[in-house]
């Protein structure tokens, strides 16, 4: 074997093993072949820009799990991977964007040799990097195999996060307030905004002490003025004005695991109805903190947070949260549970969550938001320490 990198135990990875063969067997299936890059990771420590090609790992019901991808990046696996090298596979690269062959041809030889042709095995089906393509080829070379949609099986296995993890989530936390802060410190009429964005990552990058930066799942998110009525907007190179507000969606990233924040800053003097929704947002997020408690749903947070805007008489819809953890691009939560009024997830110690109750109105943004950890026991932890507040810069 070889642990010449991978980031936890060899322990570590065979309880996330056992978690998601317990899955499987519920699931009725004799293999999975998962193409998520963060359930990959999650399962073998595999970390490489590596996803735009097809890669995966097979796992069964014994031994250890598959990592097979490009030839060339089957040496990343050696390199990254826990498990043995013969269970790092690579196939050729003529497979690789061709017109006559496809990659799929080469990963369902793997597991007809390994006494899969009738199998039932779960595919990603909902997934960014598994095409309608590559789930077509698989269907026609395992013709007696029976795929299953075996979408977030893995995911949900990641919900609850062990110690280990929790505990690099903090390091990716310490990250972020130092990006936050570097955001607001440069946050001033006439600085471009790429330059602030510039300025951002190479704070991410540097990290904390020995704990260094990784790249986020997600670039930074800078809308300013009536761009920070949408949600996902990035930067230009147009300076920054009085008068308007900024809101900053940032993540510090530690070994790929992530700890989101948001802050708005207002360069001048925000109106008054800003300043009446930060009052209503600020005492629903300290309400929506309270109600996130084990044994509570992730619906009662997002009804706390809601209760009180209705109470300012304040209007929104929509999602308020998601789980956050280990991920690669293009986005940092995790696909499963939600924090909204529909959603019945039972609370339990060691989720983590992106708490994000943004408030997006017709002429502003106002993005105020925490990574919080439920707890054994009383309210959810927020993670980064930072004053949750408008930050106002005259």
């Amino acid at each position: 074997m070889t642990q010449s990198k991978a980031p936890f135990s060899t322990a570590e990875y065979e309880r996330r093993l056992c978690k998601t063969r317990a899955a499987m067997a519920d699931a009725g299936l004799d293999a999975l072949f998962v193409t998520d890059p963060s359930n990959q990771a999650w399962l073998t420590g595999y970390d490489g820009w590596s996803f735009y090609v097809h890669q995966g790992v097979i796992v069964t019901m014994e031994g250890e799990p598959i990592w097979w991808g490009r030839y060339m990046d089957m040496m990343g696996g050696r390199r990254t991977c826990w498990m043995d090298h013969a269970n790092i596979l690579g196939y050729g690269d003529h497979f690789v964007q061709s017109t006559v062959v496809h990659p799929m041809q080469d990963l369902a030889e793997q597991l007809k040799t390994r006494g899969f042709t009738a199998a039932r095995i779960g595919v990603e089906m909902e997934n960014y990097y598994y095409s309608a393509k590559a789930h077509a080829v698989l269907t026609e070379e395992l013709p007696e195999a029976t795929l299953v949609d075996a979408t977030a099986l893995v995911n949900w296995q990641r919900l609850v996060k062990s110690d280990v993890e929790v505990d690099f989530i903090r390091k990716a936390a310490r990250i972020t307030e130092k990006v936050m802060l570097t955001a607001i410190d440069r946050a001033a009429p006439g600085v471009r905004k790429n330059d602030v964005v510039a300025d951002i990552m190479k704070a991410g990058i540097e990290g904390i002490g020995d704990d260094w930066g990784d790249y986020p799942a997600i670039v930074p998110l800078t809308p300013s003025g009536l761009d920070a009525t949408a949600a996902h907007l990035t930067w230009d190179g147009t300076p920054m004005r009085a008068g308007e507000a900024t809101f900053f969606e940032l993540s510090g990233c530690y070994r790929r695991y992530h700890a989101p924040i948001s802050r708005t800053v207002f360069l001048g003097t925000p109106s008054d109805d800003m300043l009446r929704a930060e009052e209503a947002q600020l005492e629903g997020i300290a309400a929506g903190l309270e109600a996130a408690r084990a044994g509570n749903r992730t619906s009662d947070i997002a009804n706390a947070f809601m209760d009180v805007l209705a109470k300012h008489g304040i209007e929104r819809s929509g999602r308020m949260g998601y789980p956050i953890g280990l991920s690669y691009p293009p986005d940092w939560g995790e696909r499963t549970a939600s924090i909204r009024t529909e959603d019945e997830t039972v609370l339990q110690p060691g989720m983590v969550f992106h708490f994000m109750p943004a408030l997006w109105m017709d002429s502003w943004g106002l993005e105020t938001t925490e990574t919080i950890l439920i707890r054994e026991n009383g309210a959810a932890e927020p993670l980064c320490d930072l004053e949750r507040k408008l930050i106002v810069k005259g």
